[in-house]
This record gives structure tokens, C-alpha cells and sequence, in this order.
């Protein structure tokens, strides 16, 4: 049996399914056409129902619930490992950090803010830390620094490798809005998750749960196994950013959410309902066993 999955290029995605896609593992008869996209365009995917399995926001999920249900394995959880707001000016980003969840004077309404999907989990941060920053502007999460420097944006919100190369580029943080979540709800932030469509065989979408697992625990096993793979898709081309970046974002959630990790993603839902971020279901959000 052959099924559609996308996920994106970037090391943590690639470090999880590096074992699955490349028969490192047996894959008990299954075969998996893979797509490799950014975030958005992945959350653009779910919601007309294209993949069979794909990565996606948390907060795109909540859009997608009447075609997928959420996997235990793959997801991206943490502490320490949200989003940021940067900017390149210091004097600026050292203001908007002293109003985080707090009213904001009218003259910072206008600021032009790059932020790297409408559906992210990062745009949903931003939304609850910063309500009155309405003027964005969606780009491809790569180029956020870049609009930054040109002047083209005067806030961005970055995600993935960029955390770890934007000081380089002479820019500064706002605020951590992982940070941010973690201080407001004392739980880990749900980034993104792998979901499967609902319409597949049960035995087939707990069988894609297991190997998803079982790839994970290959990689934590093998860290090095998949390096030329994870190099070649990767938008940061040096091995330690590379490594850094999966050591922040693959860790035992990814393996299995567990009661801790549902917990997150329930807390985060509930949130997003209460400020009326997302539409309301009645569908069960995990996979049933």
C-alpha cells in the first residue's frame, strides 16, 4: 500500500523520517510517496485534504479535524523552542518587549510585521502575546530575515534553523514567544504535529503511528545515520546548526506525545477556542486506539 506524506525540509523532519522513507526500518508493506514543503504550504494541503499523512501547525490543525485526526508519534513539542519576534532595530525591539500580553500604544499598530503563515503556530502566539500587531504580511519563512534587513518588514517572526542564525545577521529578539506560552500555561508549546487522515483503514493509521515511532527511536539511535540526507534539504548547510536545530525540536514527544504532550495540545486548544481563533468541533483530535 502506497501513501501520500509530506513534511519539510527542515532537519527535524527529515531526521524523523530519514529511517521510514529509506527502509532503515521494515515498513511492514507499506510505501510513502513523500512531498517535501514549508509550513504553510503543508497547512494549505491539509485543509483541501490532499495528503495522506502530513506534518502541519498545531493551529492549522484545528481547521483540519473533519479529514485528520493527530498521530502519537512525529510531533513537535518542547520548552525552549518557540518562535521569535526579532527586528533589526535594538532601541525598537527593547520597547515592544516591555508590552508582551499587555495593551500597546497606537503608534506600534502600523509596524509591518513578516510572519511565516496566517495558520502557524507561531501567527497564533503572536496573536495571543501581541492582539493589537494586525499589519502582516505572509512570507516564506526563509526570507523573514532577509525582509528584515532590506527593509521591508519592521518585525519578524522566524522559525525553525533561523533561530540560531539571526544574531549573526546583526538582529535582535523581541521576545521568545515559546517563552511566552510556557510562563502563561507552565506547558510545553505544541509547534506542529503529524496527522493522518481519518478515512484510512484504523489498522493502517495505527500501523503508520508505530513506524513513525520506531523511525524516531532509529534516528535518537543513529544520529548520524541520515546526515547527507538531512544535509541536502537543509536551508542552514553547517552540520551544527543542523544538529542543534534537531536536538531543540526532536525529543520524547516526538517519539510518543504521552499524557504530558496531549495535555499541551488540549491546553492549547481550549485557548485558541476561548479567543475565538479557531472554529469549534465536536471531533475527536487524537488518535483513537
Amino acid at each position: 500500500m502506497e501513501l501520500t506524506l509530506g513534511f519539510s525540509p527542515c532537519p527535524n523532519d527529515t531526521f524523523i523520517f530519514d529511517a521510514l522513507i529509506h527502509n532503515k526500518i521494515d515498513c511492514e508493506g507499506l510505501q510513502f510517496h513523500v512531498e517535501y514543503h514549508d509550513v504553510e504550504t503543508l497547512n494549505a494541503k491539509a485543509f483541501r485534504g490532499e495528503l495522506d499523512i502530513t506534518k502541519l501547525s498545531y493551529h492549522a490543525f484545528a481547521y483540519a479535524l473533519e479529514d485528520y485526526e493527530l498521530l502519537d508519534a512525529g510531533s513537535a513539542l518542547g520548552f525552549g523552542v518557540g518562535p521569535l519576534l526579532i527586528c533589526r532595530d535594538k532601541a525598537l525591539a527593547e520597547e515592544l518587549a516591555g508590552y508582551v500580553g499587555k495593551e500597546m500604544p497606537d503608534k506600534f499598530k502600523d509596524l509591518r510585521i513578516g510572519i511565516p503563515g496566517k495558520y502557524t503556530t507561531a501567527n497564533f502566539l503572536l496573536s495571543l502575546a501581541f492582539p493589537s500587531l494586525q499589519n502582516k504580511e505572509i512570507l516564506v519563512f526563509s526570507e523573514i530575515e532577509q525582509s528584515l534587513l532590506d527593509g521591508d518588514i519592521d518585525v519578524g517572526l522566524i522559525i525553525h534553523e533561523n533561530r540560531f542564525t539571526y544574531m549573526e545577521k546583526g538582529l535582535h529578539k523581541v521576545v521568545d514567544l515559546g517563552d511566552f506560552w510556557e510562563r502563561t500555561t507552565g506547558s510545553a508549546i505544541p509547534l506542529g504535529g503529524i496527522v493522518i487522515k481519518r478515512s484510512l483503514p484504523q489498522e493502517v493509521k495505527q500501523k503508520v503511528n508505530r513506524l513513525i515511532a520506531e523511525s524516531v527511536r532509529f534516528g535518537f539511535s543513529h544520529p548520524k545515520s541520515g546526515i547527507e540526507y538531512i544535509r541536502s534539504h537543509a536551508q542552514e548547510m553547517e552540520e551544527s546548526v543542523m544538529y542543534k536545530h534537531i536536538e531543540l525540536y526532536v525529543n520524547k514527544y516526538s517519539e510518543d506525545l504521552g499524557e504530558e504532550g496531549k495535555k499541551a495540545v488540549l491546553e492549547m486548544f481550549e485557548k485558541a477556542k476561548e479567543l475565538n481563533l479557531v472554529p469549534s468541533t465536536n471531533k475527536n483530535i487524537f488518535l483513537e486506539k
